[in-house]
């Protein structure tokens, strides 16, 4: 398996595991910390995937998140409303990784449903453009 099947297939498992969580009702603490964590992963591991698409495909080489959802935008990989929610989901993304906030994690917790969805189109996009 190359090593862009191989990122591809990652964040989809990391995906499938946080859309286990995303929503849930009345989660608790443990439940909810957990989705969160699992968010951090997933965005991780599609912002990476997406990076070795640029790469292999579009020869764009990129180091972090956010350029790397601009070439998506700019690549046809997502919708400029997509990299506008896309750009949001980092900065959230951010937040949980280096503080923690009551607060900030049910504000995040009550997105990840919305980030998901914005995570499998963009997955989809990713593989339908290796495939």
């Amino acid at each position: 398996m190359d090593r862009l099947t191989h990122r591809l297939e990652q964040a989809a498992r990391a995906l499938a595991s946080l859309e286990q969580l995303a929503g849930i009702a009345s989660p608790s603490l443990i439940e909810r910390d957990a989705a969160i964590q699992r968010f951090e992963y997933t965005v991780e591991a599609c912002w990476k995937a997406a990076r070795g698409v640029l790469s292999e495909r579009y020869g764009t080489e990129l180091a972090s998140p956010k350029p790397v959802v601009r070439a998506c935008a700019q690549n046809g990989l997502m919708t400029e409303d997509d990299a506008r929610a896309a750009m949001d989901m980092i900065d959230d993304r951010n937040l949980t990784s280096h503080t923690y906030n009551e607060e900030l994690a049910i504000a995040i917790f009550s997105r990840l449903p919305l980030h998901a969805g914005l995570l499998r189109r963009w997955l989809q996009a990713l593989a339908n453009s290796s495939a």
